[in-house]
């Protein structure tokens, strides 16, 4: 440590599954961090990089640490230590970590340039989420609410929702959030009317500018403190009369006390698991459609795959081939579970998760792992 004592901090990488090609999947820096989390979570990766039928496996990292107390020079070493402890078990070709909870690209950066270290030659390609001059790709910034959005696109198609014309409440106004506000508006014309962060929650009629929520939250840490909006409880945003719901931020919002009371029409789950099992059920008896979190927050993980193909020969595509290719994925993997879906009347999870096991059941089949 920068103090001179020596710490020592528990890590962890799972591989969960790599029938399908190299391992995917982030590394998290967080004091809460354990190793069931991890676990899940790498098998989480592995049914979302099947649902987007990307030639990739299911992996998970993380460190137990809390990187708010720690120097840039402390999380460089703990970073760079990170790789020395993971090095034999992963690779351009074998397994690729990304950023998560609490990472970003400058230890992205920091990773990779250990690996190429310990390499002996540049390996920029085992990491992916690395700054843009090291080999990171145009368009992940946004890419998990921009793929998200996509997903919308298609699914207000299939239900006669005219976008142009919709309400949007957004819980949770973080990254994935804030994009999430801003594209609806961009790409759709859609109307913002109800947000919230950890402090609170606000609603305004005639809609909300997400810049200005976003600046508002940035300067005052709260979108509560932003001047001509209705502070609302928490849960009334998750009840309010609106086409589309977004939960972008924590898991379990919704759940058998509150699914009955949700009144849109779409549930667009930018968040990880912010849907129990019982409110899924309750959902689908209500007719709401939801667009499955591993479904709905892929476009993070696709771009991702974008980065690995670029990385692997050497050119760099524009901004705007970045987004033609994850429309396209994005959208063709959406109607795929609807098709699923209405196949088997089932729900639109249970449809990705058919469709996912399927994907990955054949390929450990014809590998003859089964």
């Amino acid at each position: 440590m920068d103090d001179g004592t020596t710490k020592v901090f528990q890590g962890y990488r799972v591989q969960y599954n790599d029938a399908r090609g190299p391992g995917k999947g982030g590394i998290r820096f967080h004091p809460q961090e354990t190793i069931d989390t991890v676990r899940a979570l790498a098998a989480w990766m592995t049914w979302k990089t099947a649902l987007l039928d990307l030639p990739l496996g299911g992996a998970k990292g993380g460190v137990v640490c809390n990187p708010k107390e720690m120097s840039q020079a402390e999380l460089e070493r703990l970073s760079r230590a990170y790789v020395r402890a993971v090095y034999q078990f992963i690779g351009p070709d074998k397994d690729v970590p990304a950023p998560d909870v609490y990472t970003n690209p400058q230890i992205m950066a920091w990773m990779a340039d250990e690996y190429s270290i310990i390499s002996g030659k540049p390996q920029f390609g085992v990491i992916t989420g690395k700054p843009i001059s090291l080999g990171g790709s145009p368009g992940r910034g946004d890419a998990t609410a921009r793929g998200g959005m996509y997903a919308i696109r298609e699914a207000a198609k299939v239900l006669g929702i005219d976008l142009s014309k919709a309400t949007v409440a957004i819980q949770g106004f973080g990254n994935a959030g804030y994009h999430a506000a801003k594209l609806c508006k961009e790409l759709f014309g859609a109307k913002i009317v109800a947000a919230c962060d950890s402090q609170g929650s606000i609603y305004c009629e005639n809609g909300i500018n997400p810049d200005e929520a976003y600046a508002c939250k940035s300067s005052t840490s709260s979108v509560c403190n932003m001047e001509g909006v209705e502070n609302i409880c928490g849960d009334d945003l998750l009840s309010l009369d609106v086409d589309i719901l977004i939960p972008a931020a924590i898991e379990n919002v919704i759940t058998d006390r509150n699914a009955g009371e949700v009144k849109a029409k779409i549930i667009a789950e930018l968040a990880n698991g912010p849907t129990t099992p019982e409110a899924d059920a309750i959902l689908y008896d209500n007719g709401i459609h939801v667009i499955p979190d591993f479904l709905c927050n892929a476009g993070g993980v696709t771009v991702s795959y974008f980065e690995m193909v670029q990385n692997f020969y050497m050119y760099r595509w524009d901004e705007e081939e970045v987004r033609q290719k994850l429309d396209k994925r994005m959208s063709g993997a959406y109607h795929s579970v609807w098709n699923v879906s209405r196949e088997y009347n089932i729900n639109m999870r249970q449809a990705a998760y058919v469709l996912a096991l399927q994907r990955v059941v054949e390929a450990m089949k014809l590998r003859g792992w089964v």
